[in-house]
């Protein structure tokens, strides 16, 4: 499904740029809250990249946490809410973003369960915005 142009009209919502910017610190419980209340205080189809980018967040957590179940579980469901975007939506380089938890998560699959302990850290990047957007 292809988003509308105007679904990414206007600004970040606040709690949204709080969420980045924690996400960025890899403090992804936290950046996973500041976005839940984005989501839902948000109307329209933001809503739906905002839940994606909590569930990234989400899926890094359980990846740091050593959960691979919960990694592959969470990382499933981002994918529908993270789908259809533009490059750039509000600021924030969505594909890029995509890009890089594909990238996280074809390691998780290739260290397995078993190895998921050995996840490389500088795997986790941060979210890009384009200049002039805070986070």
């Amino acid at each position: 499904m292809m988003r509308s142009p105007q679904d990414c009209s206007g600004d970040l919502h606040p709690n949204a740029a709080e969420g980045i910017r924690l996400f960025n610190q890899r403090r992804f419980f936290e950046a996973h809250e500041e976005l839940e209340i984005a989501w839902n205080e948000e109307s329209g189809a933001i809503r739906d990249l905002y839940r994606g980018i909590l569930q990234i967040a989400v899926t890094y957590l359980h990846i740091a946490r050593g959960n691979y179940d919960g990694a592959v579980k969470v990382y499933g469901r981002s994918l529908k809410w993270m789908e259809g975007w533009g490059d750039v939506c509000r600021g924030i380089h969505v594909r890029r973003l995509r890009e890089d938890a594909d990238a996280a998560m074809r390691e998780v699959v290739r260290l397995g369960k078993d190895g998921i302990g050995r996840f490389d850290a500088s795997l986790f990047k941060p979210i890009l915005l384009r200049p002039g957007f805070f986070a």
